[in-house]
């Protein structure tokens, strides 16, 4: 082994170019796979820092099934258990500050939100130990009172007797500073206490509590207690505090399963490019191999020396890769950290390095360069003395590519009528079928595409144009396996283009659809459930009365659980809603649907709920809610703007109410009369929304237009994406022309050597690159309409339907760059043989 080795080292050191170009393939599919998924866990982390509450230290804490408020009055039923100690209520809610009330994404300056905890004061000392560092504690005659950590009294410059402003279900609710407490920021929140009235009016919750805490007597089980616990208070509940932000995790983890897809295809790609290579390598170093086995090397010894050097390059490029990857992921965090910032009033911190993904990452790595050495290595170890005396015969070669062929012409029409059928899950493996078709079928592709391309290319360079031509279809196999890792990466370019066109037109079609108002009063935070404060129906009230307001409706909002999935509900008004906005449906007629919600019981789920749950028309949910569990029957499948990528249901605000406890306006939408001018409501709106400052007042054209902006934004990161997977093509032309290029070295010489100029060699080795690229692109077109297509129909499985537009600027774009990926590829293998020297070419070998 240590012989293979020192082999292996010497001859990858031998051509720093070759080697070089191969593993920058691997440090490219590596990159994206480890950086896109070092991002996606510190989105996570942050959200779940912003999104969950914790209990405290504290023996048991107690909560609903559905994550959502209870009657305080279950409080009582504890007196009965004898191995508890004490126990109190909490309410507790993350809650956004908007900018007017000192809110900002800053955590050195302030707090984009804090957690709003009302506490029983009678009880509270008695379960957790609040430490004081200046003032006092709540007492029972308190109102409208709080203690602050310090954190958050250091941020906003507050000391004791001050007064602390936050939003509240009645507008605002100034809290008078009476302790200043020792605590850090909880869960990543500074976290303020109030007794547990106050809370109630701020968050719309009159007599309700989210959180049991209890401490159990000494010696006692604790799961005993809890058995005992669960089974006073009912199946409604569970051990363990509330959390919230569950639904928009999933939607996460739904992305990062999109990140790995991306990092797989790029190491796909670099499998082509290692597979050419040492493929390549192999037959230029026939002769090597064959004066290897005749002084004794066995075939365990010619096929270790190949394994050995993929896999020290696949250990160099993952290596560098995980780097680069790193830092790849840092530049992407501070890229959306703005968006998510502005948006959603999180701060997203440093890239995370998962256990998962650095072993992934590495394995994958690894895994596919050496995979693809192996059959080179397989191919080198049947290489015997004699054999390695004699020429290729290029009829053995053509006979084989077309029996492939045949084979890949079936497989073509295999894919084409499983997309016919128009079942996703076929559809999604007649794309793999369609590519591996492709790929069989491209050595026999060589010679037309060469022939007519050629011509264009003899048209301006004759002589060396037909040189080239030659050149190429005289190794089709090796031609094809190059142009497949172009394939790949401007096949993606087509597909990406083509879905980004039509996810942008159904982008702009459902926003009209359900944000179509004249106005939309928004809470700081577009992700409804990420601390956004409601208000009381007096907010809406106020609305309605307003000359000139002809329709007002709200959106409310509480989360359940269906079979242990996390299920955002949306409150709407079944009579209103419709008539101002409205849901896209994708399966179930809307007037039907929002005429059974009237009759109650009833549900409209959106898209990415029904693909992962199975759910279809006419099932029956059972959803968790603090009254137990509710039976809701489907009677739609749809989805608004705002909530298409969480988990959501839609039930009216009668059933909100009367089954989660939910009562609370998140968001509203307002319609001015025929007759009413801008001019005259506008003032009159905003004279109202200046007593609730949790909300804004925004024209919706406005909305939109800043929407479509933050749209595109979000789309760049893919066109980045594309462009990263489009630069392994280069790498692999840029690769496989080098190597022609010292594979034919006595070629050249003697070429030079009857008279060809340097000028004249050049142009060869461009017009052979060129051809090449010609190759790439035609397949990449062909596998990318499929592909665009493919993924139009499976997004609109998700309840996201669009049409398919056609890619023509993809194709354009591909084309250009694959004429110009082309010319780059072959800048300095074509000087490399415009310098060769004539007497060493000829005396090669």
């Amino acid at each position: 082994m240590r012989i293979q080795i020192l082999l292996a080292w010497r001859y990858l050191w031998g051509r720093k170019q070759r080697m070089v170009l191969t593993t920058l393939a691997v440090v490219f599919g590596v990159t994206l796979l480890f950086g896109l998924n070092a991002m996606i866990p510190a989105m996570m982390e942050s959200f779940r820092h912003n999104m969950v509450t914790t209990a405290g230290k504290v023996d048991i804490s107690i909560s609903s099934e559905s994550n959502n408020p209870f009657e305080e009055s279950v409080l009582k039923d504890l007196s009965e258990i004898e191995d508890i100690s004490f126990y109190t209520g909490i309410l507790t809610k993350n809650v956004v500050l908007p900018e007017s009330l000192g809110g900002t994404v800053n955590k050195l300056t302030g707090s984009s939100a804090v957690t709003v905890t009302g506490v029983d004061v009678a009880t509270a000392q008695n379960v957790r130990n609040y430490s004081l560092i200046e003032g006092r504690f709540l007492e029972p005659n308190d109102t409208n009172a709080t203690v602050i950590p310090q954190l958050l009294a250091d941020k906003m410059e507050l000391k004791v007797g001050d007064i602390f402003t936050i939003p509240s279900s009645e507008g605002v609710s100034d809290l008078k500073v009476v302790g200043i407490l020792s605590l850090s920021a909880s869960a990543g929140l500074d976290e303020i206490f109030v007794p547990l009235p106050d809370a109630q009016t701020i968050l719309n919750l009159p007599q309700k509590i989210n959180t049991i805490d209890i401490l159990i007597k000494s010696g006692a089980d604790r799961d005993v207690v809890v058995s005992s616990v669960l089974s006073k208070l009912g199946p409604n509940f569970k051990s363990g505090a509330i959390q919230t932000g569950e639904e928009l995790a999933s939607a996460l983890t739904m992305g990062q399963s999109m990140m790995w897809l991306f990092g797989v295809m790029a190491l796909a790609m670099a499998g082509f490019i290692i597979f050419n290579t040492f493929r390549t390598v192999v037959a230029e170093r026939r002769r090597d191999l064959g004066m290897l086995r005749a002084i004794g090397a066995s075939k365990q010894t010619i096929m270790g020396l190949i394994m050995v050097e993929s896999l020290l390059q696949g250990i160099i490029g993952t290596g560098l890769g995980l780097i680069c990857g790193y830092l790849f992921s840092y530049l992407l965090v501070s890229a959306v950290g703005n968006i998510f910032a502005g948006m959603l009033r999180v701060t997203i911190g440093a890239p995370v390095i998962t256990t998962v993904n650095l072993i992934g990452s590495i394995l994958l790595g690894v895994g596919f360069t050496v995979g693809s050495g192996y059959f080179p290595a397989r191919s080198a170890m049947k290489v015997t003395p004699l054999e390695a005396m004699r020429p290729t015969l290029g009829s053995i070669e053509y006979r084989q590519n077309n029996r492939r062929a045949i084979w890949g012409l079936g497989l073509l029409t295999l894919s084409v009528v499983g997309l016919l059928l128009g079942n996703v899950s076929i559809a999604g493996l007649s794309g793999v079928v369609f590519l591996v078709g492709i790929i069989l079928i491209a050595p026999v592709m060589v010679k037309p595409v060469a022939d007519i391309f050629g011509k264009l290319i003899s048209s301006i360079y004759s002589r060396e144009g037909k040189l080239a031509q030659g050149n190429l279809t005289r190794q089709p196999s090796r031609a094809a396996i190059t142009a497949s890792s172009m394939m790949i990466g401007l096949a993606i370019c087509i597909a990406m283009m083509a879905m980004i066109t039509s996810i942008e037109h159904g982008f702009t079609t459902y926003l009209d659809k359900s944000l179509g108002t004249d106005y939309l009063l928004m809470p700081p935070s577009l992700v409804l459930g990420s601390g956004n404060l409601g208000v009381n129906q007096g907010f809406i009230e106020k609305i309605k009365s307003i000359d000139g307001v002809e329709e007002a409706t709200s959106l409310r909002l509480a989360t359940s659980q269906v079979d242990g999935t996390t299920l955002q509900l949306i409150g709407i008004d079944p009579l209103v809603y419709p008539k101002i906005a409205g849901l896209e449906f994708s399966e179930g007629d809307s007037v039907e649907a929002y005429k059974a919600m009237e009759q109650g019981s009833a549900i409209i789920v959106n898209g990415i709920f029904a693909v992962t749950n199975n759910v279809k028309t006419g099932d029956v949910l059972s959803l968790k809610s603090p009254q137990g569990e509710r039976k809701y029957t489907v009677v739609g499948i749809g989805f608004d703007y705002l909530n298409a990528k969480i988990s959501t249901g839609y039930v009216s605000q009668s059933d909100l109410a009367k089954d989660f406890n939910s009562e609370s306006d998140l968001l509203l939408l307002v319609n001015r009369k025929p007759d009413a001018t801008a001019e005259e409501v506008t003032p009159a709106l905003q004279t109202v929304i200046k007593e609730f400052p949790t909300f804004s007042l925004i024209d919706s054209n406005e909305f939109k237009t800043e929407q479509m902006g933050m749209f595109k934004m979000a789309m760049s990161v893919f066109y980045i994406m594309v462009i990263m997977l489009a630069v392994p093509g280069l790498i692999a032309m840029a690769n496989t022309m080098s190597i022609n290029v010292i594979e034919r070295t006595r070629e050249i010489g003697m070429l030079r050597a009857v008279g060809a100029t340097q000028t004249q060699v050049k142009r060869m080795v461009f017009a052979e690159s060129v051809l090449l690229s010609a190759l790439g692109t035609t397949m990449g077109i062909l596998v990318g309409l499929f592909l665009s297509y493919l993924l139009v129909k499976a997004i609109g499985v998700i309840g996201f339907r669009t049409d398919f537009f056609f890619p023509t600027s993809g194709i354009i774009a591909s084309i250009v760059v694959g004429l110009v990926f082309g010319i780059i590829a072959a800048m300095v293998p074509a000087r490399q043989a415009a310098n060769t020297v004539i007497v060493e070419a000829l005396q090669y070998e």
